[in-house]
Order: C-alpha cells, then structure tokens, then sequence
C-alpha cells in the first residue's frame, strides 16, 4: 500500500542526491575542458599527477641542457672562427719568411721581419680574444642528469703553444728556421681545430637527441596529464541532459508531495 509523506519527501532527497552527482560531474568534465586538463587537482589522479610531474621535470631540464649545448656551440664557433683566421696569418707568415729566405731578390729583409714580428703579436692578440691561451682551454657543458657532461681540452694557439720562437730574422738562415716553424704552427693549430670540431659535433648530437627526449617525454606527460577532449565533450553533453532532467524530476517531486495537502481539504 502507498505511503503518503509529508515529513520526509523520499523522492525530492533521491532527485536532489542525484542531481548533486550530476553537477559534480558537470562541473568536473567543464573543468577539463577549459583547462585542457584531465588532472586539475592531486584526486583527479594522484598518483598519475606524481608521474607527470616528473616528465614535465624531466622536459625542463633537457630544455635547459639543450640550450647549454647551444650556448657551448657558440662559444666553440667564437674559437673556430679565430682559429680560422689565425690559420690565414700563418699563411702570410710563410710567404714573408719564404721571400726573406731566398738570397736571389732585392727584398728588404729588416721590413719583412717586422711585418713578421707582428703578426705573431697579432696572433697572441687573437687567441686571448677567442680564450685560447695556455691558461684557458678546459671547457665543458652540462648537458642534463640523464645525458651527463660533454667535456675537452684545446691546446692554446699562441706563438708560443704553436712552437714559433723565432719572432724576428735578419739572416737567410733565421729567415728559413722562421719559415720551418711556422710550417710546424700550421699542423699544430690542425690538431687544436680537431679538437674544436670533435666538440662541435658531440654537442650537435647531444642537441639531437635531447630534443628528441624533450620531445618523447612530452608526449608520455601529455598522456597521462591532459584531457580527451572528445571524451570530456561527450560528459559535458551527458551531465548537462541529466541536470535537466533531474531538475524536472526534483521539480515533479516535490509537486507529488505538495499534492498531499489536497486530502486536509
């Protein structure tokens, strides 16, 4: 048999818990969609949100590594450059000494030297400026936890790391151990510029690949921590049609319990 209530509408507390759990999930799938988010807060998905938080570290600091490698490409580029013109010097260099050594021309021998001497001035001058001296050729960069530090040593290429003593000549016979020297000076900044170029390729591969980890991890986040926005427009859609209706429903509840009063009268 039928019970009639007054005290306690069932049926209004049935619609309104309901209705609550629809605003909930209402509530919660306009979140995601304006957040772009699936986790917006630590119960979404506690334990996802501890793994994501970790790729999104992971991201910043292979960002960061990746423009530490970029910024030791620039400052080798800096050394390659220099090093480059030196190479250019020494070229000249040779041909002053060539022409002091040979007894046959009329060249004057004390303007070719002082043309020499300073152009290893000149050389000293440029490797200070591309910090290529004796005192300054560690270099290393940090690159990130996971990829470690690219490291190296480049020799100095001042006169003197280059092994050019004889500064000045005033005899044929000074003039070709001038020219023997600068010879050797040509191998030797070979060897420094290899060494330039074997850093400038590892932090070219470095920068590869950790862009591609960047890259990689950023997805792995991606998919624990944004929202299916397909999926959250369909709960959207969902939860709106039952907020309607459930407010329909709270409204036929309570007409159903207001009706009981028509017995009193």
């Amino acid at each position: 048999m039928a019970s009639f209530s007054v005290v306690n509408n069932v049926a209004s507390m049935n619609a309104q818990s309901n209705l609550s759990l629809t605003s909930m999930g209402l509530n919660k799938a306009l979140g995601r969609l304006s957040s772009g988010f699936r986790i917006n807060q630590s119960g979404d998905d506690a334990a996802g949100l501890a793994v994501a938080n970790t790729y999104r570290n992971d991201v910043a600091i292979l960002n960061q590594g990746i423009r530490n490698a970029n910024d030791g490409l620039s400052a080798l580029q800096i050394k390659d450059s220099a090093m480059a013109n030196i190479a250019t010097v020494l070229d000249r260099m040779a041909t002053l000494a060539t022409q002091a050594a040979s007894d046959a021309g009329d060249a004057d021998i004390a303007k070719l030297s002082a043309e020499f001497s300073a152009l290893t001035s000149e050389i000293d001058r440029e490797a200070a400026v591309a910090g290529l001296t004796a005192a300054s050729t560690a270099f290393s960069v940090f690159v990130s936890a996971s990829n470690g530090t690219i490291s190296g040593t480049m020799a100095g290429v001042e006169t003197a790391d280059l092994g050019i003593t004889q500064t000045t000549f005033t005899t044929i016979a000074e003039a070709q151990t001038a020219l023997t020297q600068v010879r050797t000076a040509v191998s030797t900044l070979g060897g420094v510029q290899n060494s330039v170029g074997t850093l400038q390729n590892r932090l070219s591969f470095a920068v590869n690949l950790s862009q591609s980890q960047a890259v990689n991890t950023q997805a792995a986040e991606s998919r624990i921590r944004d929202a299916n926005i397909a999926e959250e427009a369909a709960n959207m859609t969902k939860f709106n049609i039952l907020s309607q209706s459930g407010i329909a429903a709270l409204s036929q509840a309570n007409q159903a319990s207001a009706s009981v009063l028509g017995l009193l009268r």
